[in-house]
């Protein structure tokens, strides 16, 4: 029997919006709203959140290539203590930083969590399930 959980995404045009919530070891707590983009590798949120909730992303875990619009862009990946999005909360998440040009979103929610997640998007009903991880065999 598989277990989802369904949450609605805002539609914005063409995309979908979810807001996600990110911490600090520290305490500090930032909500940002992200484009569900199937075509990113990597959750990417924008340096500022990174660094106001009090990271470093001049000595970052690794720098990672990215091809973008603009050419390549080389992005700070960033270990965030936890970082909570469509009922999950993950723990030592990596994420990009790097600011994108848009006044609709702060940054992206890439394959990396939606693999995680398991999710399944519908489109049409703006609409993302998240299966229940499967059960670890001993």
């Amino acid at each position: 029997m598989r277990k989802e959980k369904s949450y609605r995404a805002s539609r914005f045009g063409n995309t979908l919006l979810l807001r996600a919530v990110v911490g600090s070891g520290s305490g500090n707590v930032l909500q940002v709203q992200l484009l569900v983009d199937t075509g990113a590798s990597y959750t990417m949120l924008p340096v500022e959140v990174i660094e106001k909730l009090g990271y470093d992303t001049h000595h970052p875990l690794r720098q990672v290539q990215l091809t973008s619009a603009n050419g390549i862009v080389v992005a700070p990946l960033v270990a965030v203590s936890w970082f909570n999005c469509l009922g999950q909360l993950l723990k030592n998440f990596r994420v990009l930083a790097h600011t994108l040009p848009s006044a609709s979103f702060d940054g992206v929610l890439g394959m990396d969590f939606l693999t995680r997640c398991r999710a399944i998007i519908s489109v049409e009903e703006a609409e993302i399930r998240c299966r229940k991880p499967k059960a670890k065999r001993s």
